[in-house]
């Protein structure tokens, strides 16, 4: 079976603060076709995403497609507060890699 890396169908991937306790995820599609393809893969779920960032599903707050912007969203609770001791990432900028080599089926 033919596939593509999520990042060659992406036009962005990309993670950000949502709050102090949450860090969301983009990922954002300049045409429908693959918008399409990725959403109908069935690659990115909230299974999915949690076995790709070792977390329990529990801390994926919420998982939505957002057709107007050919996006698909999620969040996740984060461990710590953002800016707290011990926290890493104070932006949530630096979350993202994991969905970048993503696989996705190209054929039907």
């Amino acid at each position: 079976m033919k596939t593509a890396r999520l990042v060659d169908l992406a036009k962005t991937i990309r993670s950000k603060n949502a709050g102090t306790d949450k860090i969301t995820f983009d990922i954002i599609f300049r045409d429908k076709e693959n918008y399409e393809r990725v959403k109908k893969s069935g690659v990115l779920t909230r299974r999915r995403v949690a076995a790709l960032f070792g977390i329990p599903e529990e801390r994926i707050s919420d998982f939505h497609d957002f057709d107007p912007a050919l996006a698909i969203k999620f969040t996740l609770h984060r461990l710590r507060p953002s800016g707290s001791p011990g926290e890493s990432d104070i932006f949530g900028c630096q979350q993202y890699p994991p969905l970048l080599d993503l696989e996705v089926p190209l054929d039907d």
